[in-house]
Formats: C-alpha cells, structure tokens, sequence
C-alpha cells in the first residue's frame, strides 16, 4: 500500500471527531478527508471506509467494551479523541483479522501521543486497550488469520482457522 495506514487511521480519527461534533453524515465526511494522495490508492480508500464504517455499524458493541474496563470513568468523562482512538483500536482487534492486536494498540498510542491534549493519554489508552485485549483474547473474542496472528506459534485450532480464513 503506498499511502500508509498510520495516515489513514489519523483521517479516521478526524471523521470520528467531526462526526461527533457537527451534524453531518459519514460519506460527506469522508469526501474532505480523503485527500487526493488517498484517493490514487484504492487500497488506502477501502482500508479508510472499512474502518470508519465498522466502527459506526459497531459502536455500541464497542462502547460497552471501553466501559466495562474503564471502571472510574463514566463515557461522557473520556475525553472524545481518546474515545475515538479506542473505538479505532477494537474495531481493528474485533474486526480486522489480518491486523495484529500488536500493530492495533501501538498505532493508538502513537496516534493518542500526536492528537491527544495530555501525556497521560497514551498511557491511559494503552492500559484501557491492554485490559480489553487480554479479555477478549481470554474468551476467545479475537480471531486472526495471516499476519493478524497473535504469536508465531501456532496450535492445531489456530492453522485450521489461518486455512478457513485464507479460504474465505
């Protein structure tokens, strides 16, 4: 992919925050930030729309998560870019199997340093996805095939479920 991902995930959470602030719908949203850089890549578009679109369809599902592991914290509390950057975060996680958890949760960091108002909101992303992340992991909520596979070694179940994935 030539525009890399890292730029794109910032667009996202630029659509997330005008979508949460202005009255306004995701397709026009996505016309002003996809850049015309973007828009050459046609992967970098599908990658774009695939995640915003995810995390709008699930975002329910989503919230709940950031919410039971943000014990003291109420949601209206979160500061709405890290909640975006959370939102972002497990919807590549939930959602995106050839991403892996690894790649998801050090991008929001990295985007949390740049685009958050404080320093202690890398940390605060990091523990909240880390907590949500072993959980989901722990109950088996997390599928990955290809290069989204959580470790190289890999027992029976998970090369049968990398060849199902690689058949879809």
């Amino acid at each position: 992919m030539k525009t890399y991902r890292r730029r794109i995930r910032e667009k996202i959470i630029q659509a997330l925050h005008t979508l949460e602030l202005r009255n306004t719908d995701p397709e026009t949203t996505a016309e002003w930030l996809i850049t015309p850089e973007i828009a050459q890549d046609a992967n970098a578009v599908k990658f774009f729309r695939e995640l915003l679109n995810c995390i709008i369809d699930h975002k329910e599902e989503i919230d709940g998560y950031i919410s039971k592991h943000t014990f003291n914290w109420d949601m209206n509390r979160i500061a709405i870019i890290d909640k975006n950057i959370l939102r972002m975060a497990l919807a590549e996680l939930l959602y995106f199997e050839d991403i892996p958890p690894k790649v998801s949760i050090n991008e929001a960091i990295e985007t949390a340093k740049k685009f958050s108002s404080t320093d202690k909101s890398s940390k605060f992303v990091n523990g909240v996805l880390d907590a949500i992340f072993n959980d989901l992991k722990g109950s088996g909520k997390i599928k990955k095939c290809g290069r989204g596979l959580i470790d190289n070694t890999k027992t029976k179940q998970q090369k049968s479920e990398e060849k199902t994935c690689t058949e879809r």
